[in-house]
């Protein structure tokens, strides 16, 4: 594993995954320096996701104690220190207005904070020009307590997920695949997640934590497979640790990290350096609905997948309809025979102004209802088509 001192040249490169390519924007390598000099000298609009984990302008006075009086190991670093929210806010649209360079157009940014500095954060990205397109919350499964009993326990952080510039198109948003492993529902905006423990926390040689912030492999593992595809390019500007580049070598994407501080990247260096991608077949996405090549249902029943004259019904067998053999279907709604696609079909037999007929639809083969939507896929795999 290298450390760059240097930025990458000015010329764009072809990111084909060529070793030209990834010398010339440095990748898969950990950049020293300032975050808003460095990514100034990368290309422009040549990443595809970007994690940021900015400094929290905690604003700690003096030391934070237990009720006991032992001292709380909380963020009192240099880095985290700020001379007022001015010089905060202008540090921030100064690194977040380097970031949005660096973006390719279906680009999307996630940065993550607290109460402290995710409002100020996200006002200035939105005066910027990005395009807020969730928050995020992670609960955290195993928070500090809150110890003089004041407060609530802080017990969550935030992550805005943002593009690039308003009707931005193209971002990487894995909605089947996340669906389909929170077994077949849609994933929400809240992650319970834990705090980075164990054998996981970073130490040194007196088992003191190597950095105080660091962030667990699972978050950033959950934010690299909603909104990245394998070989993309991950862009950190606040490293620390090293997990969003841990994490993205692990699931086969390249990562720039940016980092000042020379313990922080040695040790991320040598965590990067232990780590084993994982293997490809792990990884791979199938074609999202949106990406599929399209069939129409006539062609199932010119294939023969769907005869005329064969009866759909909804998945509990209380609707009918009857297949004709010009792809269309016919069903009685309302004491009248209607006739016109699945999905218009099936919106009339349930009173909705619209309807996916794929899903909704069902025919009996074999003694058991299936949908149709099973048929369209059998037909794109005999084509031998997946995506467009």
């Amino acid at each position: 594993m290298n450390v760059l001192r240097k930025g990458a040249p000015l010329r764009a490169p072809r990111l084909s995954g060529s070793d030209a390519g990834r010398e010339a924007l440095g990748l898969d390598r950990i950049h020293m320096g300032d975050c808003i000099a460095e990514m100034n000298a990368l290309p422009p609009s040549s990443v595809d996701i970007v994690f940021a984990d900015p400094p929290y302008n905690l604003q700690l006075q003096g030391e934070l104690k237990r009720p006991d009086e032992s001292r709380v190991d909380a963020v009192d670093d240099d880095w985290d220190q700020f001379e007022s929210f001015a010089a905060y806010d202008a540090f921030t649209r100064e690194w977040l207005a380097a970031v949005k360079r660096v973006m390719k157009p279906s680009a999307t940014l996630w940065v993550i904070g607290s109460y402290h500095n995710i409002f100020r954060v996200g006002a200035a990205m939105q005066d910027l020009g990005f395009w807020i397109l969730n928050d995020v919350i992670w609960r955290k499964a195993n928070p500090m307590p809150n110890f003089r009993g004041r407060r609530f326990t802080n017990a969550h952080e935030t992550l805005i997920w943002a593009a690039r510039e308003p009707n931005a198109k193209g971002y990487v948003f894995n909605y089947e695949m996340l669906k389909g492993g929170n077994e077949d529902v849609q994933v929400r905006s809240d992650w319970l997640i834990p705090l980075c423990t164990g054998a996981e926390r970073l130490k040194d040689g007196d088992g003191r934590k190597i950095h105080p912030t660091q962030k667990p492999e699972a978050l950033l593992a959950r934010v690299l497979l909603s909104a990245s595809k394998p070989g993309d390019v991950v862009l950190d500007p606040f490293l620390g640790s090293g997990t969003s580049a841990a994490v993205a070598k692990r699931l086969r994407r390249h990562f720039i990290g940016i980092e000042r501080d020379p313990g922080y990247a040695a040790a991320a260096t040598r965590r990067i350096a232990a780590v084993e991608p994982l293997p490809e077949a792990a990884l791979a996405a199938p074609p999202s609905a949106r990406e599929a090549t399209r069939v129409a249902f006539s062609a199932l029943v010119e294939r023969g997948l769907v005869t005329p004259g064969a009866e759909l019904t909804d998945a509990k067998g209380r609707v009918r309809a009857v297949v004709r053999a010009d792809g269309t279907i016919a069903i009685v709604a309302n004491n009248a025979p209607a006739v016109g696609s699945i999905h218009r079909m099936g919106a009339l037999a349930q009173g909705a102004e619209a309807c996916n007929g794929w899903t909704f639809w069902h025919v009996e083969q074999e003694g058991r209802l299936h949908p149709i939507d099973m048929l369209r896929a059998r037909l794109r795999a005999e084509l031998g088509v997946g995506s467009e």
